[in-house]
Formats: structure tokens, sequence, C-alpha cells
């Protein structure tokens, strides 16, 4: 796999967990996880968008790259996966306030 895949795939992880730091602490208090620990994923919160968007930006880099190189049937793939991943850390930024309403009714 080139390495610019792997960045991107990285980064598209990373955006998904900066996605859903607010969601995920309802579910674990629902889990019965919760606690003070939780509290780091206010600081997390406020560089979501950042985060994001330097994935997105990573993302279209590696289609960019990958079909400069002629790569891209071999890598269609890899990079449709990496896309996935980021669009739905945006899928779960946008409807963030939804799904801890839901999740909120759940408790």
């Amino acid at each position: 796999m080139k390495n610019y895949i792997g960045a991107s795939y990285l980064a598209s992880f990373g955006a998904l967990g900066v996605a859903s730091c607010c969601v995920l602490p309802m579910t674990m208090m629902l889990l019965g996880l919760g606690g003070s620990w939780q509290a780091v994923f206010g600081k997390i919160a406020a560089a979501s968008y950042y985060v994001l968007a330097m994935s997105t930006a990573l993302v279209v880099a590696s289609w960019f790259v990958s079909r400069r190189r002629g790569s891209l049937a071999r890598l269609k793939w890899w990079l449709g996966g990496t896309t996935l991943v980021t669009a739905i850390a945006w899928v779960i930024v946008f409807n963030e306030t939804r799904i801890n309403d839901l999740l909120i009714m759940q408790m």
C-alpha cells in the first residue's frame, strides 16, 4: 500500500475519532462507564472541524496523487474506504445533537 493511502486512512480514522468525541461519552455513560475522565473530550471537540477539514484535504490529495501516478484503478477500493470513513465522520459531526438527544432519551 502506498504511503499516501496509509496517511489518508490515519487521517480518516482520526477524524472519525474526533467526530465521535461528543457522542462517545454519552454512549459510555449508557454502558455504565461514566467518570470525570470524560472531561478530556471537551478539549478535543474544539478542534473537530479543523481535524475534519485536514482529513478531507488529505483524502482529496490521495485521490489526486493516485490519479496522477496512474494507480487509480488499483487503489480505488482503498481510496473509497478512506472516503467513506471521512464521510461518516462528517455525518456524525453534522448530526451530533440529534445523536446526543437520542442517547439521552435512552437513559
